[in-house]
Order: structure tokens, then sequence, then C-alpha cells
């Protein structure tokens, strides 16, 4: 069987969909931002994170504390040189404290992130916040995208567009018009998720039935685990000030009108996202297959294999959901363990009501969107063939 090719008109429609796409982020993230009020460091006060490298280690009183760990506890004296901001060159001595909740060892020539608090006309503070892992982490990432590149070949190069346009969704859309313009928490997730999709899909499939159909399909168990998260959140009384975060995100909302009780469902429909497209494109695409090497099965068998396609995946997608959602909350599990909390106690928790309804939720959507997308795929082919 030939490799399937990208002809001109089908490479121009993606770059098509993906410039009006941005362009519509690029909007969203102007609007949310315009007006903006920025904290920032005068030249007389304020706090600034920056770099700095370690010149020299002048005393270190540091010893390993055998009852946590073997980690590293005491005090160093560092000659650091500061490598970035408006000292950047400057060198100062600060006392470097650790802990072991705060145990940041520091080494000649190591760079580390530190916190440059401003007291005065050239007069500042300075402390060690952490180690310095931004380079670390892009390189990361970028072998990440390399990988994906590498192994998935032109589609893979399509799938790295479209994981950098949701992510730009989220973060320079999405989290502004929430924080910034104070809109409804659900109805802009469902806006910024619907837009994503589409591109995704777009740059993964082309605008095709399958990929318009997976669309839909996604959508619609997104919104069914939406909805599901709601019904279930108002019978056991969760909302998103149950959240960690509730305390520190009501004081933000203060200030730019945030709405803080949505924003437990705007999780569970981001996470459901990627597993939802992920089967909903997998049932989408072997139907589709089915009805060009079969054009004279009928709709119903075309929807019979999709469901029994469906199924086979549902499984070990619904497992990979509810353990993403377990391993995020494994030290909160552990530490419920360690005090030996009763069931009454574990069931009634806040912790366990949210993190269930959150796999719950995003299993459902996922599931639910298999014979919708079965459906959807099977009769539109079938009325695309007799028109």
């Amino acid at each position: 069987m030939k490799r399937k090719r990208f002809d001109k008109r089908e490479l121009l429609t993606r770059v098509l969909v993906g410039v009006i796409g941005f362009a519509l982020l690029l909007g969203m993230r102007l609007y949310a931002v315009q007006g903006r009020s920025v904290y920032e460091a005068t030249r007389t006060t304020g706090v600034e994170y920056e770099t700095a490298r370690v010149l020299e280690v002048l005393e270190d009183d540091t010893q390993v504390n055998p009852d946590v760990e073997n980690v590293l506890v005491g005090t160093q004296k560092l000659e650091l040189e500061l490598t970035s901001g408006r000292y950047t060159g400057d060198q100062v001595t600060v006392r470097n404290y650790l802990s072991p909740y705060f145990s940041i060892h520091a080494e000649p020539g190591m760079t580390l992130s530190v916190r440059v608090l401003t007291t005065g006309d050239n007069q500042y503070d300075v402390s060690v916040y952490n180690y310095e892992r931004t380079p670390w982490l892009l390189i990361f990432v970028g072998f990440f995208l390399l990988v994906l590149m590498i192994v998935g070949g032109r589609q893979g190069i399509s799938a790295v567009f479209g994981l950098l346009f949701t992510m730009g969704g989220v973060i320079f859309a999405l989290l502004p018009l929430l924080v910034q313009r104070g809109w409804q928490p659900v109805p802009t997730t469902l806006l910024v998720v619907a837009l994503t999709m589409f591109v995704s899909y777009v740059f993964i499939g082309g605008l095709h039935t399958k990929s318009m159909v997976a669309a839909l399909g996604s959508f619609g168990g997104v919104l069914l685990a939406g909805l599901f998260a709601f019904i279930a959140g108002r019978i056991v009384h969760i909302s998103g000030l149950n959240m960690d975060e509730a305390e520190s995100l009501l004081l933000t909302a203060a200030d730019g009108g945030l709405k803080v009780k949505g924003l437990l469902i705007c999780g569970i429909l981001i996470a459901a996202e990627g597993a939802i497209m992920d089967i909903s494109m997998s049932v989408a695409s072997a139907v589709d297959e089915l009805h060009a090497v079969n054009p004279q099965l009928s709709s119903r068998e075309l929807f019979r294999s999709g469901m029994n396609i469906g199924r086979d995946a549902m499984g070990t997608m619904a497992n990979t959901l509810v353990l993403a959602f377990a391993g995020t909350g494994l030290n909160t599990m552990l530490l419920i363990y360690a005090y030996d909390a009763s069931f009454e106690q574990l069931m009634n928790a806040e912790f366990l009501s949210m993190e269930l309804i959150r796999a719950i939720a995003g299993s459902l959507g996922m599931i639910l969107a298999v014979p919708l997308v079965a459906f959807l795929s099977a009769h539109i082919l079938k009325r695309k063939q007799t028109v």
C-alpha cells in the first residue's frame, strides 16, 4: 500500500487553518491583557527573580541528616555573581540555609535562581531561591518534540503544531481571559477547547470527514464529561471552592473578577480533552478506512465495527485517565493512609471526592464519545456516498 502524501491543496488548507487559529488566539490574548495592571519592580522597591553564578563557597557547614533520608542540612556562605537583571555583573555574598524541605546545595560554577529584594536606590538583598532548572526543562521539551517528529514523520510534525497550538490556547488565551477579564470559566473553557480541537484535528488529519467527525464527537464527549462533573459536584457539594488553591484564587478574584466556582469543571474539561481526542480519532479513522476498503458496508455495519474498535481501546484509556488522576494525588493518599484514616473519613474527604469526580467524568466523556463518533462516522460517510 502506498503511503499517503500531502497534496498542495491539503497542505495549503492546514497552513491556512493554522494561521487563522493562531490569529484568533492572538486576538483573544490581546483583548484579554488590554489595560492589564502588571506588577513591576521600581528602581527603589520590589522583588525580582534572577540568575546568579556561584563563584566560591566561602563556608560550608552542611551535614547529612540521617533522620530525613540523608538530606543535607545546615548553612553555606556563597560568593555569587548576578548574571541577569538590572544588577548583572554585581558580586554579592549570601547565606544559603538548607533544611529538609529546602535543600539547595550550591557548588562552585553552578547557576542558581535567586530572589533579589530591592529596598532602596541601588540597595538590595539577595537570597537563594532554587536551582536554575529552565535550560534543562527547555532541553527536555525540545527532546520530546524532536522524538515526536522523528518517529511520527510528517504526522509527528503536524502533531507538534497541534500540541503547541493547544498549549498556546490554554496559556495565552484561556488563563488571561479568566483572570484579567473575569469571563465565565466553563463557557470560556469550552470555547478554547472547541477551537484547539478543531485546529489540532486539521493539523493531524486534514480538513476531511473523519477529522471533522472526530472533532464533533470529541467535543460531545467533553460536554458530557463536564455535565456529569457539574451534576455530581452539586450532589456531593463539591466546587472550585474546595480546591487547595481556592484561598489564593479568591484573593486574585478580588482584583480581576476571576470566578472560582467553575474552575473544577474547567480542569476536568481540559484534562479529559486529550484522551477523548485520542479515542475519537482512532474510531473515526477506523470507520473511514473500513468504508474506503468496502463501500458496500451499511451504516449499521460501520457503526458496529466502530463500536468494536472503540471497546478495545476504551478499557485501557479509562485506566490511563484514572491512574493519571491518582498519580497527581499520590502524596495526599499516602498521607491519609499513614494517619490510618477510617473508611468514613476517607470517603467524605473533599480531596477524594474531587479526584473521583475528575476520574469518572473524564472516563465517562471518553466512553460516551465512542458511540457518538461511530454513529456520526457511519451515517455521514454513507450519506456522502449516496449524494
